[in-house]
């Protein structure tokens, strides 16, 4: 074989040089390098800032005694606990006003959704007003104004009072709280197993009629029968072993019972108002993005309109629903950290806040509060992902 010429050689890197891929790997490696040196470069000098103001860096001061009182905790905590246990309790704070938010605009937007498209005028009229009320005010001011309207509430010693159990105030609502007794995690345990034992009933009759085109009668209430008559039969045998502990008022506050901040109330109902909103819209263009034809093939079948939208156009409609919708959960979710507007003992207030301030590990703290909203963020798009999945179409056009 003749030895390549220098003609040869040099057109073969010119060659190269012009190779779409290896310009694409040559363009990636450039921009890793330089995000690597930025990175390098702001570390660098915010340690050497550090140093320079004898600041010192890591995460020992999680160890360190915080000495603050937390307004609201769902675990217990007292002064000499450590900045690890705020960072725990900011965290389980944010996460039970994310979750009943969730919730509670989900369900709120389902039926302002529907709402919208309908047949009734005032009805299609009062979810319209409500969705372009709610959606284009801003949060924050929303927060502040249910906060206000909660301070209206009566004082203490003028608590409404719901059945001499649930007691609301302008510190709050008052309900009783459940103690777990001897015995009751068998009951727990019992639900656990119900609930089960109902979710593969349920599995054998799909099977069974996709198969055999058979129906098992009253599935619902075999499952709900399964799901609580289970855990019902052995807190019966067991003289249901759990008691109430009800809120009494001493002097100038509640004893007893759990106790619900105002805060919380705001922030909640603020979140849910809200996002309600725009989950409505969400809804309501999955639902017009369904053909008619479905909704006319079901009433051809005799379903009225109740059973045609909860078992035909919903089921359908989720695959357009579903992907905005995650976004709106991540939103909510984020934007719970604007309850430092009014005290709400979140992570951003307790953690990025108060410990902040005591510690001064700004880089530290900073950086545990945006990987904990981080993490969230990425389990909420996970767990809503794999449903999506779940639900959207098989077959047909390639999404």
């Amino acid at each position: 074989m003749p030895p390549q010429t220098s003609f040869q050689t040099k057109r073969s890197w010119r060659d190269l040089l012009f190779d779409a891929r290896v310009r694409g790997w040559a363009a990636q490696v450039l921009t890793l390098a330089v995000l690597a040196y930025v990175v390098f470069f702001l570390a660098s000098n915010a340690a050497t800032n550090m140093r320079a103001l004898g600041i010192s860096s890591g995460f020992g001061f999680l160890g360190q005694e915080a000495s603050f009182d937390i307004s609201m905790t769902l675990v217990d905590y007292d002064l000499t606990d450590t900045h690890a246990k705020v960072f725990l309790v900011g965290a389980l704070n944010t996460l039970l006003v994310s979750v009943l938010g969730i919730l509670a605009a989900t369900a709120l937007g389902i039926l302002i959704g529907i709402g919208r498209l309908s047949d009734n005028w005032l009805v299609a009229k009062l979810s319209l007003a409500y969705v372009e009320v709610f959606r284009n005010l801003p949060l924050l001011f929303q927060i502040l104004f249910w906060y206000g309207l909660v301070l209206l509430w009566p004082k203490v010693r003028d608590s409404i009072a719901i059945g001499n159990s649930v007691f609301i105030n302008n510190r709050g609502i008052e309900i009783p709280r459940l103690v777990f007794e001897e015995g009751s995690g068998l009951v727990g345990g019992a639900l656990l197993i119900g609930l089960i034992v109902a979710y593969g009933v349920r599995r054998w009759a799909h099977r069974l009629h996709d198969q055999e085109g058979k129906t098992v009668p009253g599935l619902p209430l075999v499952m709900i029968a399964i799901a609580v008559g289970l855990p019902l039969l052995v807190a019966l045998v067991l003289q249901f072993p759990w008691s109430y502990d009800l809120p009494v008022r001493k002097g100038f506050n509640y004893k007893g019972g759990i106790s619900i901040p105002t805060s919380l109330v705001a922030l909640w109902f603020s979140l849910t108002v809200y996002t309600g909103a725009f989950i409505a819209e969400i809804v309501r263009s999955g639902i017009a993005a369904v053909a008619p034809g479905q909704s006319e093939a079901a009433a051809s079948l005799g379903l009225r309109s109740g059973m045609t939208m909860r078992l035909v156009v919903l089921p359908q409609a989720l695959r357009v629903i579903v992907p905005p919708l995650i976004s709106q959960y991540l939103n909510l979710t984020k934007n719970s950290s604007l309850a430092v507007a009014i005290g709400y003992p979140d992570l951003v207030n307790v953690f990025s806040g108060t410990s902040l301030n005591q510690t001064g590990q700004a880089i530290e703290v900073i950086l545990m509060t945006m990987a904990f909203y981080l993490a969230i963020s990425l389990t909420i798009s996970l767990g809503m992902n794999i449903y999506n999945t779940r639900v959207a179409m098989k077959g047909g056009a390639p999404r």
